[in-house]
C-alpha cells in the first residue's frame, strides 16, 4: 500500500456519513479506507488499467494461428488490392 502522506478535509450530510460508518463497521475497516477505495474505483490509475489489461491478456487461452508464410501473404494482400 502506498504511504499515506496527505490530509483531505471533505464535507458531507450525515445520510452519507451514516452509510459510510455502517459499511465500515461492516467491514472493520476504517471510514477513510472506503473512501480511499471508492477514489480509485471512480478514477483509476492509468498503471492499474495497463496492468490489467496485461494480466488478462496473458490469462486467455492459445488461439491457433496460420502458418508464418501464409499469414504474411494475407497481410500482404489486404494492404495492396492490386496483388
Amino acid at each position: 500500500m502506498a504511504e499515506l502522506e496527505r490530509r483531505l478535509q471533505v464535507l458531507i450530510d450525515e445520510k452519507r456519513y451514516r452509510r459510510l460508518e455502517q459499511q465500515a463497521a461492516a467491514e472493520h475497516r476504517p471510514v477513510a479506507a472506503l473512501v480511499r477505495d471508492a477514489l480509485d474505483l471512480a478514477y483509476p490509475d492509468d498503471t492499474d488499467d495497463r496492468r490489467s489489461a496485461g494480466l488478462a491478456f496473458l490469462a486467455l487461452e492459445p488461439m491457433p494461428a496460420a502458418d508464418w508464410a501464409e499469414l504474411k501473404r494475407d497481410v500482404l494482400d489486404a494492404s495492396d488490392p492490386d496483388r
